[in-house]
């Protein structure tokens, strides 16, 4: 897809330093302080679970200025079933393209592939009013609830969209993020010691 100078394209191998060294940036300090999202993103390509079809960045005038990344995953349900489903995550924009569009273009291009090859859903983490926009729905409104989180308790940060109508009806069950995004604090740091140094800060809004 091409719009004027901005092409979004497949990522390829040749492109994962400046992809990692790009998802540090758009998170660095912004949860808490340092980031891991660009580690996460190095170990999930070498495990079963990532989508290589949805890896996918956007390149304006030779420079990769936003990327996504996909994973399959599951919701366990209540009667015993396991639904097939994908998680996307991190979005990485750069910081001073962040604000004009780059994610949202991301999203929908790779949620109209993912709904090509066959995806029935998927479920995110974040922040919802950004997500509300894309069609995605609290979890615990479709009764797909988030496993870290008691039921009884609204986890409106956990969403649901289906990319195919009716896919989860009738469903009720858990979601757990895939092992991938959970990672050690110490081997975040062995990793991001091959990138420049850079400062560490405590900073309001943080979640941690």
């Amino acid at each position: 897809m091409e719009k004027n100078n901005c092409t979004i394209r497949l990522e390829t191998e040749n492109d994962w330093n400046e992809v990692e060294n790009l998802t540090r940036e758009a998170f660095w300090n912004k949860y808490h302080p340092g980031c891991l999202e660009h580690y996460i993103l190095h170990r999930f390509r070498n495990q079963p679970d990532f989508v290589k079809e949805l890896d996918y960045v956007i390149e304006e005038d030779g420079r990769i200025v936003a990327h996504i990344m996909y994973c399959n995953s599951e919701i366990m349900c209540d009667d015993g079933r396991i639904i097939s489903i994908m998680t996307f995550g991190p979005v990485s924009v750069l910081p001073e393209y962040q604000g004009k569009g780059y994610g949202s273009k991301l999203i929908r291009f790779t949620m109209k592939k993912a709904a090509e090859l066959g995806c029935g859903a998927i479920a995110i983490t974040g922040n919802p009013d950004y997500y509300h926009r894309f069609g995605f729905a609290s979890g615990h409104s479709m009764h797909i609830y988030y496993s870290a989180v008691p039921r009884d308790n609204e986890a409106p940060f956990f969403m649901i969209k289906e990319l195919q109508s009716g896919y989860l009806t009738g469903i009720t069950g858990s979601f757990q993020d895939p092992d991938g995004y959970v990672v050690e604090d110490a081997d975040v740091d062995a990793f991001d010691a091959n990138f420049p140094p850079k400062e560490k800060k405590r900073l309001p809004g943080q979640l941690v």
